[in-house]
């Protein structure tokens, strides 16, 4: 097997500090915590950014602050969010893809189809995926593709058709969220047997599912999320004190899996970010 890039998704749009004190807001504290994500076995940070005050944000200027403090610190490819907070409109969501030369990121996601999120939706609308996918193309980058549900890998292949992404492509499966499918072997098996052939996958299980499914992925060669964006507990009433500590702990269940990790540079061969 190729060996896992894990991702460490550090701060996300829904996850407050009333949650876990341990969540990373400033450029500061995203880039230490990043580093230490890189030392315990990641290859790639997934990004969001907050205001001062811990307000999810898409700020062209935050991005940048964090990636240079983060590329100050260590070699972790950056990948940005292009999905923001529900109810960004997509200007806002993009703000990330207006970084060009030493600030460019390494990779950007874009997420495929509409979904129930929790109580909310996170509402893509085609023409909007179009918009997104255009504008990460410009950029010169890869997205990978999130998909909540199996109706947005159809969708990748649209717009392969239409010009707008190339495959094969990298996806994420991001599993259990409230509203979309569930995370469950059966899901996984089917998402990874579905997407296009060559293709590379990820998978990222909500909450409790967090680590087990890191040992799933392992076991089928696949690669792994995880991090506060997705899960703040690093056994069932114990916070992680950081996203490094659930990056370490991945890292353990991979190994005993028998996988190698993958080094940045492993990695960008591997999603064909080269």
């Amino acid at each position: 097997m190729n060996p896992m890039v894990i991702t460490a998704a550090m701060v996300g749009a829904e996850t407050t500090r009333e949650q876990t004190q341990y969540l990373p807001i400033s450029a500061e504290e995203i880039a230490a915590d990043a580093a230490k994500c890189r030392e315990a076995g990641a290859a790639m940070v997934h990004l969001h950014v907050r205001t001062p005050e811990g307000k999810p944000s898409q700020d062209t200027e935050l991005f940048r602050a964090a990636i240079r403090a983060i590329r100050a610190k260590c070699d972790v490819l950056i990948q940005v969010s292009t999905g923001g907070a529900v109810g960004m409109n997509v200007d806002e969501r993009c703000g990330a893809l207006k970084l060009t030369g030493a600030d460019r990121p390494d990779m950007a996601t874009l997420s495929t189809g509409t979904v129930n999120f929790g109580a909310d939706v996170f509402w893509n609308p085609r023409p909007l995926i179009r918009d997104i996918a255009t504008r990460i193309k410009g950029l010169g980058l890869k997205p990978e593709i999130e998909c909540f549900d199996v109706g947005m890998i159809d969708e990748a292949r649209a717009l392969e058709k239409e010009g707008f992404i190339t495959l094969p492509a990298h996806f994420d499966f991001v599993l259990g969220v409230g509203g979309a499918l569930s995370a469950t072997a059966e899901g996984l098996d089917f998402m990874r047997s579905y997407i296009p052939q060559g293709s590379s996958w990820t998978c990222a299980g909500v909450g409790r599912h967090q680590l087990p499914f890191v040992e799933l992925a392992a076991e089928r060669g696949g690669n792994s999320r995880v991090g506060l964006e997705d899960n703040i507990y690093l056994s069932k009433g114990v916070l992680a004190k950081g996203n490094f500590e659930l990056v370490a702990e991945a890292a353990k269940r991979a190994k005993s899996k028998g996988r190698e990790l993958a080094t940045p540079q492993q990695a960008r061969e591997l999603l064909r970010l080269t």
